[in-house]
């Protein structure tokens, strides 16, 4: 059997090779990797010896010979085939042992010249790993230093590949080629023109391609979508960025479905906003992808008691997220409702005891991104009628130093954290956002309506409801009041600040009202819109 090896990252070959080697696989190999398995004492038939073509053009032609296609491509059960190897001095090329120039983490350096974009572009790798991939039922096709460790183990047991292997092999073979060619795809399509490209090579890159290849990979599939008439799949990102929900890990409860994992995520991404250094333990309930109820304490029961009372009707059947351990005396009080999903960064040993006597609950583990890191997508897509749009993630960071107070009344230190706390919130309520907020817990959140003056009055009514008193309270406004009259419903509500961002052509009007009502209030200059 002939084995053909030429890759670019070396991780694991020289044992790989070795072991092939020591299973009666003739070594074919190219230029450094020729060179890389002969120190290490392997005997190696460079391809320019295997093809009688001496490699040129820099290495640029090497593998694109007919002898090395005719012997990834030829059928094995095909008489003419092996007649037409036969009559041209050919052999078969029975394993192919490929991975290909690092194009995508050469473009990541922001100093990337094109020149060096262009010659990390494989010619030579994707053709023949094609032309393997494509007649797999004879070729097993290896791409990725992952797969060594179990072809290896076949090869051992049964001297050769199964079809179902060869096929597995195959298919992430195409992936692969897919992942790449949309790489480069991308890249190229996102230099605007050939004026962008300076002496020096460098170039000028748009933050949207011409050309989008979006590249996912499917992690499970779902028992229904968001109704049980549509049927649906969960798949992550390529590269997912850390502290994401597909790096969670689920340790007890039912499989998760469609809307649990998109409720899980709005929940996450709100709690994860809280530095459980700088801000305490955060509790964040989910219903319908909208915080239900958002506070910080000293510890997990703290912060759930404080959030589950902000709208105990709504927590039923929601999620709940954390950003620290939750212990055993605050899953004692969890477990007195019904929850859908708990996340949290860890988990007592005490606590998973205790929702051993829930098992339907699903339990997700996560970790928190490592600080400095972007811990969510960098890009956000939403589809439309055979389109897509996509815009920079909502990441924008609050310098408290950055708020304009504008009217006569300040806030006090105590209120300007909460009025902080409360813009953290609502960030992730569907727009219109109204939030009230004291000491640390939400008292009532208005969110989804067609009016800025419905979510003000929903917000104050859901508060009535759950017996929490609004005065002295702060609001938060994820966009800026178009009238007055939203002021004055938050005021005769009790709240004593506001924080929003400003921007109407009114604004003096809503700032007169304010003054008028004893109300502080603060502008930040950002918009949170979240449809």
């Amino acid at each position: 059997m002939n084995v053909l090896i030429s890759v670019s990252d070396k991780t694991g070959i020289r044992e790989f090779a070795a072991g092939l080697h020591a299973l009666g696989m003739r070594l074919l190999s190219t230029g450094g990797t020729a060179k890389l398995l002969r120190d290490d004492g392997l005997p190696v038939t460079e391809i320019a010896e295997f093809t009688g073509f001496p490699e040129m053009l820099d290495g640029r032609v090497k593998t694109l010979h007919p002898k090395v296609h005719a012997g990834l491509l030829a059928r094995r059960d095909v008489p003419e085939h092996m007649t037409a190897l036969q009559a041209h001095g050919l052999e078969t090329i029975d394993l192919l042992v490929v991975n290909l120039y690092p194009f995508e983490a050469t473009v990541a350096r922001a100093d990337c010249p094109l020149e060096d974009a262009i010659e990390n572009i494989d010619i030579g790798g994707p053709a023949m790993v094609r032309s393997a991939a494509k007649n797999w039922k004879d070729v097993g096709v290896v791409t990725d230093p992952s797969q060594y460790t179990q072809v290896l183990e076949e090869l051992r047991a049964h001297k050769s590949l199964s079809p179902r292997s060869r096929f597995a092999l195959a298919v992430a073979a195409f992936q692969r080629i897919g992942q790449y060619d949309s790489a480069i795809s991308d890249y190229l399509s996102s230099i605007r023109s050939f004026d962008d490209i300076d002496e020096t090579g460098r170039v000028q890159r748009q933050a949207f391609p011409a050309q989008t290849c979006l590249q996912f990979v499917k992690l499970q599939d779902l028992r229904y979508g968001e109704n049980p008439h549509q049927i649906a799949a969960f798949y992550r990102d390529l590269h997912p960025a850390p502290g994401t929900i597909v790096t969670a890990r689920q340790l007890q409860g039912k499989e998760l479905s469609y809307n649990n994992i998109a409720d899980a995520d709005a929940a996450w991404e709100c709690v994860k906003s809280f530095d459980p250094v700088q801000d305490g333990v955060a509790c964040v309930i989910v219903k319908h992808a909208n915080p239900c109820g958002v506070a910080v304490g000293t510890a997990a029961v703290e912060a759930y008691d404080k959030a589950f009372r902000t709208d105990p009707t709504s927590a039923f059947g929601g999620i709940i997220a954390f950003n620290d351990v939750v212990d055993e005396c605050a899953a004692h009080l969890i477990s007195k409702q019904f929850v859908e999903v708990l996340l949290a960064t860890d988990y007592t040993p005490g606590a998973l005891e205790v929702f051993k006597n829930k098992a339907n609950v699903r339990i997700l583990q996560i970790a928190l991104p490592p600080q400095g890191c972007a811990s969510s997508q960098a890009i956000d897509c939403k589809r439309v009628g055979s389109g897509l749009l996509m815009q920079s993630a909502d990441d924008a960071q609050l310098d408290p130093a950055s708020l304009r107070t504008v009217t006569k009344r300040e806030a006090t230190p105590q209120q300007m954290r909460d009025l902080l706390f409360a813009w953290k919130v609502c960030k992730f309520v569907k727009s219109n956002a109204i939030v009230y907020c004291k000491d640390g817990m939400t008292l009532g959140i208005g969110a989804g309506q067609m009016s800025r003056l419905d979510s003000a009055r929903i917000a104050s009514t859901k508060a009535q409801a759950a017996q929490l008193s609004l005065q002295g309270s702060v609001v938060a406004s994820d966009a800026f009041f178009p009238f007055r009259d939203g002021l004055d419903v938050l005021a005769d509500a009790g709240a004593a600040c506001v924080i929003q961002p400003g921007g109407s052509m009114r604004d003096q009007e809503v700032i007169t009202a304010a003054d008028e009502r004893n109300v502080a209030m603060v502008f930040t200059g950002v918009r949170h819109f979240r449809h």
